[in-house]
């Protein structure tokens, strides 16, 4: 649609979402959404909230106002669970559970994937982000066009959750391809073959992550897997095998891509806002700043894909959702409302210098990791990786720019990539 046209009316935001134009640039389409129809009513009958305020509240309202399907709707909004592995692993995972047992899966892994515990891995992260770089640097001082995104951003995260896994990394590079697979099998027009070699890779991944809670519990190391699977004096009560299963499957698809993405985005803003480097020469405050503003202007995940069902009418922005409705947010949206965010197209770091993670200098969230009960239990990781990413690239590579414009993967929910070619800018050219 014409985002110049404010008289326009959008039939269905989700199908604007993936054409060509927004897959380029969703952010005016956005702005018009947020402006003109913040409370959108698609063609489904799917509900699409745009707006800061009104994202917030359904997030923090979320096990009250409005919960995940019910076992028995699961084929409403999954028409092929029934027969397909993948798409029982996701209704499985911790996103579409409600309290209590929400709560009780969340407890047992959030005691051991703790903050601190993260923190313990900068030492292993710091480590392999150093090695990456060394990898691209002689075909980039030959002049060469080197692929940041699978040279980089999505080797790193690969690497992390090996050494977060307790995994050999050459493991984890076996599993790329099944991940890959996966991930294109879930894809909301994902077409029968795919959703089959989805399944196939599940079966795999499975298979190894069996494997992996065997060998840990006969001989456990210092690795979530091991935490996970370990008895806790003061606590009775543990995880299965296909609880553990299901969530370490969850946590490698839901962070996978998102954290590359991101890694990506990160660096497209480093050469997009040469002004803004300097936030990356200053100590871990001014880092952290320039990573936050990252993770606000360009969220990977465009909109939740979890249904969130209204469980009475609520009336938003002058519309009723009735009961029963499937309701999602689109984040990146809501990263860009101007009663959140001043200025809010603008790259500025200093709006989170000095606060706490997520928080402006004018106490607004930042939306990219949820928030409420399903807020991101991977999200320091990924502030982690992209606070130990970031400094050491502008260090090694001073002179980066991009060699030609990055390729898009054609999705409507994530913002992610296929390559993001980059060479070093010659000195007097």
């Amino acid at each position: 649609m014409d985002v110049q046209e404010t008289t326009a009316t959008c039939g269905d935001a989700f199908a604007e979402l993936a054409s060509p134009a927004c897959m380029h640039d969703p952010y005016p389409f956005m702005r018009w959404l947020r402006e003109h129809d913040p409370v959108h009513r698609a063609a489904s009958g799917l509900f699409l909230l745009s707006r800061h305020a009104d994202i917030y509240w359904a997030l923090k309202a979320t096990g009250d106002a409005f919960r995940a399907p019910a076992p028995d709707e699961l084929a409403r909004y999954f028409p092929r669970a029934a027969t397909s592995l993948s798409l029982n692993l996701l209704a499985s995972s911790l996103a579409m559970k409600d309290p209590p047992t929400h709560t009780r899966l969340r407890r047992l892994i959030s005691r051991d994937f703790t903050m601190g515990q993260i923190d313990n891995l900068r030492p292993g992260i710091a480590r392999i982000v150093a090695a990456r770089p060394d990898g691209m640097a002689p075909a980039l001082e030959r002049g060469e066009a080197v692929d940041l995104h699978r040279e980089f951003a999505l080797a790193l995260p690969m690497l992390v959750f090996a050494e977060l896994f307790g995994m050999p990394h050459d493991d984890m590079f076996g599993l790329a391809a099944d991940i890959g697979a996966i991930l294109e099998g879930l894809r909301p027009h994902a077409s029968d073959p795919q959703l089959t070699a989805a399944d196939a890779a599940s079966a795999r991944v499975q298979t190894y992550f069996g494997c992996l809670i065997q060998r840990k519990r006969t001989d456990p190391r210092h690795d979530i897997v091991s935490m996970l699977v370990g008895a806790h004096d003061d606590d009775a009560d543990m995880l299965s095998n296909a609880e553990l299963i299901s969530m370490l499957w969850g946590m490698l698809l839901g962070s996978f891509a998102t954290t590359a993405a991101t890694i990506d985005h990160a660096v497209l803003a480093m050469l997009a806002y040469p002004e803004q480097r300097h936030w990356l020469h200053k100590d871990a405050v001014g880092v952290k700043a320039f990573v936050e503003e990252v993770l606000r202007c360009d969220a990977p995940v465009m909109f939740s894909s979890i249904p969130r069902i209204a469980q009475r009418d609520i009336e938003l922005g002058g519309m009723v959702i009735p009961k029963s409705a499937d309701v999602r947010m689109l984040i990146a949206a809501g990263n860009r409302d101007p009663d959140a965010f001043a200025d809010p197209d603008r790259f500025d770091p200093a709006r989170f210098y000095g606060t706490s993670p997520g928080m402006s200098t004018d106490g607004k969230i930042m939306l990219s990791f949820g928030h409420g009960i399903h807020f991101c239990l991977g999200a320091q990781l990924v502030r982690v990786q992209l606070a130990e990413s970031l400094p050491r690239i502008q260090a090694r590579f001073p002179t980066l720019v991009l060699a030609e414009q990055p390729t898009r993967e054609p999705s409507a929910f994530l913002r992610t990539f296929r390559a993001l070619p980059v060479r070093l800018h010659a000195r007097g050219s």
